[in-house]
């Protein structure tokens, strides 16, 4: 039996965006949990591995976060074919190696089966390189990975018997690398595996930087110099040091753009003024308001080889 966990705060997010797709893959057997958040996700999905442990059946429990939606009919049986080895302990659809950090994205991400939506802006999709496999990079592949995007995990019956999320970590961010790095640690692998999914948030992926600062810090702390976390040229002190000056010199450069973008912008608006204070522009303005009066919307193209 594959079980389904939502961590829900907001369950009109959970009921427009998990639960049409847990339903779209779960099975007949399937057991869904929809657990109001107690607290960090830590732990609430810490109180969800405590439902499922020791669970008779128990094939996989699949994390889902309330704002992800499954899109990936076959999702079980990819879900059992990346099981079948003994030794993985969690699977997503989004990996990478050579990670250093919760900033996972800045390693080799190597699969990304994923599309993110967005509402800002009209909304949209941004898909990910492997949404289409045949639009991929070369070095795309499915397969062992250090860590996973948490936004859906799968943990195997060992993984929800054995592992817990660290609660001492914060409140969101930093999750997913640090059980993984548990998972590794513990001699399981951690892997890819070519299932779809939507993630529907917001462009603003970060909108509390000092929460993500100090998980960053935190898991850094934990496992510095332990499976690569925080590995890199010269001493963590020389690493420190490069580090606040490239802050330093990202905030100037935005401060830079800030103010080109503003003096573009006062050039746009001395021509606007200059032309809509001309005497030309004044004479015309009669004739350009019947023409708004007497525009008609065009008639729809219709393509050469349907046209009757």
């Amino acid at each position: 039996m594959i079980a389904f966990g939502s961590s829900i705060t907001k369950p009109e997010v959970y009921r427009r965006c998990a639960e049409p797709g847990i339903r779209r893959v779960a099975e007949p057997d399937s057991e869904v949990e929809q657990f109001r958040s107690i607290g960090s996700i830590f732990t609430s999905y810490n109180a969800l591995l405590d439902k499922f442990t020791g669970h008779p059946g128990l094939e996989a429990l699949v994390l889902v976060h309330q704002d992800a939606e499954l899109a990936e009919p076959d999702f079980c049986q990819i879900i059992r074919a990346a099981l079948s080895d003994q030794a993985v302990g969690l699977v997503g659809c989004v990996g990478a190696v050579g990670v250093r950090s919760i900033a996972w994205w800045e390693a080799s991400v190597t699969c990304a089966s994923f599309v993110n939506r967005y509402d800002e802006h009209g909304g949209g999709d941004l898909p990910s390189f492997s949404w289409s496999w045949s639009e991929a990079p070369a070095y795309a592949r499915i397969g062992e990975v250090e860590t996973l995007d948490g936004f859906v995990l799968v943990l195997s019956p060992w993984v929800v018997d054995n592992i817990r999320f660290d609660e001492s970590l914060g409140e969101f961010h930093g999750y997913d690398l640090d059980f993984c790095l548990q998972v590794r640690a513990a001699g399981r692998k951690v892997r890819t595996a070519d299932f779809r999914a939507i993630h529907h948030r917001a462009l603003d992926m970060v909108p509390d930087p000092e929460q993500w600062i100090r998980a960053h810090v935190r898991v850094t702390d934990k496992w510095e110099g332990q499976m690569g976390i925080g590995d890199g040229a010269g001493t963590w002190q020389e690493r420190a040091r490069r580090g606040e000056a490239e802050a330093d010199s990202a905030r100037l450069m935005g401060y830079v753009h800030d103010l080109e973008l503003q003096a573009r912008v006062r050039e746009l608006e001395r021509a606007l003024a200059v032309t809509t204070q001309s005497i030309s522009w004044r004479l015309t303005a009669p004739l350009r308001a019947l023409r708004r009066s007497h525009t008609r919307p065009l008639p729809e193209l219709v393509p050469h080889s349907q046209r009757p």
